[in-house]
């Protein structure tokens, strides 16, 4: 099979380097536009383009992907792979390959957690298990017919970061079966349910704001949900703090929400709506990841401080 390839973040690379390595063609690959990336914010290739410079196969970064429609039609195309490319795919694209459609590998148990951050969503509604759905690229996001999925659990402690990385490779391991079924004709698509659907949007800054009041197995889910990146993240007197780990104590939290024990062996507990929360690493503005016993040398810190109280009211759920 001749295979067009979509995608732009890390989490395509595995599927895209297992399919030049496998019993397929990929002879073309698009991907978002190179764009400025990393600490020192210096104009790259995406990961997925760097794959494809890195093989040779020709490329396209186009800002919209209508735009390179005759030069992906003259690659006579059998079929098309999306794993997390990044732009709307119109009808013109869709229809391109032989078959007449795209697949895409999303991760997610659709029909739960359509939308461009899944795998946050998932921890952040403390899920224990997720996977990747193989499915037909329609017009409506993530709606499409599916093919197959592959389950995979989520660690107690796993963060979306290191959620991602494994989910990668397993939608690597999903998209060849799938391909040899298309290939053989064999494959069955089954339509979603719609009224189970759930929504996984992009995330927001302020959805990584900790809010107090909730329970600190909320606050942990939330934390591991925007780490490492965005990162959730609270105030002390209006100095930002991100907390990239935590983990629950039970406890009556007899002090306020947000208030601050700071104990000898140098760690810190916050009181929650419910149990204590206990931050493992965080980050002052402007300065690196470290251990709290790091950042509590660098900085002192008071019994009975308490983290600001959040602009916005009510629960952070996103």
């Amino acid at each position: 099979m001749r295979i067009l390839f979509f995608g732009t973040p890390e989490i395509a690379v595995p599927s895209l380097e297992r399919l030049i390595a496998g019993p397929f063609d990929v002879v073309g690959v698009v991907s978002q536009p190179d764009r400025r990336r990393g600490r020192g914010r210096k104009v790259s290739p995406s990961p997925v383009s760097a794959v494809a410079l890195r093989e040779d196969i020709p490329l396209f970064r186009p800002e919209k992907v209508a735009s390179v429609r005759e030069e992906l039609e003259a690659l006579s195309t059998d079929m098309g792979v999306v794993v997390a490319f990044g732009q709307f795919l119109p009808k013109s694209i869709r229809e391109l390959p032989r078959h007449g459609y795209l697949i895409n590998a999303h991760a997610s148990l659709l029909p739960k957690y359509r939308g461009a951050a899944p795998i946050n969503h998932a921890i952040l509604a403390g899920e224990h298990t997720t996977g990747v759905s193989v499915m037909r690229v329609d017009r409506e996001m993530d709606a499409g017919p599916v093919a197959l999925t592959r389950e995979i659990e989520i660690g107690e402690n796993e963060t979306a970061g290191e959620l991602t990385e494994r989910m990668g490779e397993l939608a690597a391991t999903a998209l060849e079966p799938a391909l040899q079924q298309i290939d053989e004709g064999t494959v069955v698509f089954a339509d979603q349910d719609h009224t189970s659907a759930t929504e996984a949007g992009k995330l927001t800054r302020e959805m990584g704001e900790l809010h107090w009041s909730e329970p600190a197995e909320t606050l942990v889910q939330r934390i591991r949900a925007f780490a490492p990146k965005p990162g959730a993240f609270t105030h002390l007197e209006g100095d930002l703090l991100r907390i990239y780990s935590a983990h629950t104590e039970e406890g009556n939290s007899v002090p306020a929400p947000g208030t601050i024990a700071v104990e000898e062996n140098k760690r810190l507990r916050v009181a929650t709506g419910k149990d204590w929360l206990v931050p493992e690493r965080v980050q002052r503005a402007g300065g690196k990841e470290m251990p709290v016993d790091a950042f509590l040398r660098g900085r002192t810190i008071a019994t009975g401080s308490v983290f600001d109280t959040p602009k916005t009211s009510g629960s952070a759920n996103g």
